[in-house]
């Protein structure tokens, strides 16, 4: 059975932010990150915010991925998308190379 693709005007939009962190620095990386989405929280009600890291074996670089939905008939916006990626700059020190941004919408079955 295949699915029917959401088709409206403004889909809910949902981001998936993938990059690479030094291994030496989890640690320091997760309670930055962390503190940094309890904060976009706390300013964007509705805002759910998740770290996933890949499960690869043990290597000098980790693969963390951060999720953003909201509660919202848009879902996140290109404007909290900003905001989102602004206040993500200050931690740079910690990713070993870019922070890659997918948008995603759900399906509707």
């Amino acid at each position: 059975m295949a699915a029917t693709v959401h088709t409206g005007s403004a889909p809910v939009r949902e981001l998936f932010i993938y990059y690479r962190i030094d291994s030496a620095n989890a640690d320091e990386a997760f309670a930055a990150i962390t503190q940094m989405q309890r904060l976009l929280r706390e300013r964007r009600p509705g805002l759910a915010a998740r770290l996933l890291r890949r499960l690869d074996p043990p290597t000098p670089t980790q693969t963390w991925m951060e999720i953003y939905s909201l509660d919202d008939a848009a879902g996140v916006s290109p404007e909290l998308e900003a905001e989102i990626a602004g206040h993500a700059a200050v931690l740079e020190r910690f990713f070993c190379g870019p922070r890659h941004t997918e948008v995603f919408a759900p399906c509707a079955s």
